[in-house]
């Protein structure tokens, strides 16, 4: 269901605007696919899945440069102002967080390949571990903030915003456990680095997702909030309009 665009007077305008939001969830379920494909490649040790990840990169960027079009037709179409522009705006800022989710995952999918492809010994799986765990938690938070999107829900974006602090909480204990893992192996120091990467790389795309989040608070209440605390985010979203 969007939300977005019900109830507005002029009906093209209406067709323009869902338009723009089928976009974003086309953008939203490759960028989540991407991330999911990456991290089987990790678990199943499949190139060819890592490869097909890379290539798929290009239908994301793809889709992010119509989106890029669509919305600039509209502006020169429709010269939006006050809600129309801010939910504009926010397609525009959702649009490039998607787009660099895919990026996100296309450098997971190097890693698959860089560990299986060719002579290299592979790391132990125990290395991965966290990387397959984060995988799974930060295409969730994607999933939700382009759903908090699409049904306008404040309570929903605030839960994905909280959960970027279980990343960063997620990604330091990763780090705290490869340090162990490399002090009992140290032949893993090679391995141990590009996983740093991996991890790195999923804890920004939690990042992106909370973004989104934010993009909703925006959208729903007409105040940016891209660098405000937690706490200033709760208040703003229990203050009434």
């Amino acid at each position: 269901m969007n939300k977005m665009t019900d109830g507005h007077i002029v009906s093209s305008y209406n067709k323009d605007l869902n338009h723009l939001h089928q976009l974003v969830i086309q953008l939203k379920d490759l960028a989540c696919k991407q991330v999911l494909e990456a991290a089987h490649s990790l678990i199943e040790e499949d190139v060819d899945v890592a490869k097909t990840v890379i290539v798929g990169d290009r239908d994301i960027d793809a889709l992010d440069i119509k989106a890029d079009e669509e919305i600039i037709r509209l502006i020169a179409k429709r010269q939006p102002v006050a809600r129309d522009l801010r939910e504009i705006m926010t397609v525009a800022k959702i649009v490039g967080d998607l787009e660099r989710i895919g990026d996100q995952a296309r450098r997971l999918a190097h890693l698959t390949i860089r560990f299986y492809d060719g002579d290299a010994n592979p790391p132990n799986h125990h290395l991965l571990d966290d990387l397959i765990k984060m995988a799974g938690f930060v295409n969730l938070m994607v999933e939700d903030a382009v759903s908090a999107f699409d049904e306008l829900d404040l309570e929903l974006a605030l839960d994905v915003i909280r959960r970027d602090g279980v990343v960063g909480d997620d990604f330091r204990s990763a780090l705290r456990r490869l340090s162990t893992f490399i002090m009992e192996d140290s032949r893993s120091v090679g391995h141990m680095v590009d996983v740093v990467l991996g991890l790195r790389a999923l804890e920004r795309i939690g990042g992106h997702a909370k973004n989104i989040s934010r993009y909703v608070v925006f959208l729903v209440k007409g105040k940016d909030v891209r660098h405000e605390s937690l706490e200033q985010v709760e208040a703003e979203i229990a203050r009434r309009q």
